[in-house]
């Protein structure tokens, strides 16, 4: 199957809480990186999640925002993720700005043409992904 979703981390659970309505997931990848998602109760039912599960999780470029310095602000958003930008291609209005993490995963967003500048992105720059866990969705093989 071929995924549109530019960003695809393969991991194994690792934490999993269970709500009466969602449940927070938590996966890390080979290379050490971690993903929150928080999917219904009922999807970790039917994917069959659990401890040590390998799964996928998928989520669509823009829902990332890119943060190239974030002071002293807090965010809600449970996942932030780290890097090095290696790619910053610009179109007619919008960036793809693609960062490696320290263990070897890719990121990858769409932001504004505007947005990359007033950040001041550049290749070779560090940046920082941020994206909701509700905007992860997480793929099991069948």
């Amino acid at each position: 199957m071929k995924i549109s979703a530019r960003n695809q981390f393969e991991g194994k659970i690792t934490a999993l809480k269970s709500g009466q309505v969602n449940a927070e997931v938590e996966l890390s990848t080979a290379g050490g990186d971690k993903i929150v998602a928080v999917v219904t109760q009922g999807s970790v039912e039917a994917l069959g999640l659990e401890l040590g599960k390998s799964v996928v999780a998928l989520i669509k470029a823009p829902c990332v925002m890119i943060l190239a310095d974030d002071g002293a602000l807090a965010f809600s958003a449970r996942n932030r993720l780290s890097g090095t930008v290696t790619r910053l291609v610009r179109g007619a209005v919008n960036a793809e700005v693609v960062i490696q993490l320290a263990g070897g995963s890719e990121v990858y967003s769409v932001i504004t043409n505007d947005a990359a500048q007033e950040l001041g992105l550049k290749e070779g720059g560090t940046a920082t992904a941020l994206f909701k866990a509700g905007s992860v969705v997480l793929g099991v093989g069948k």
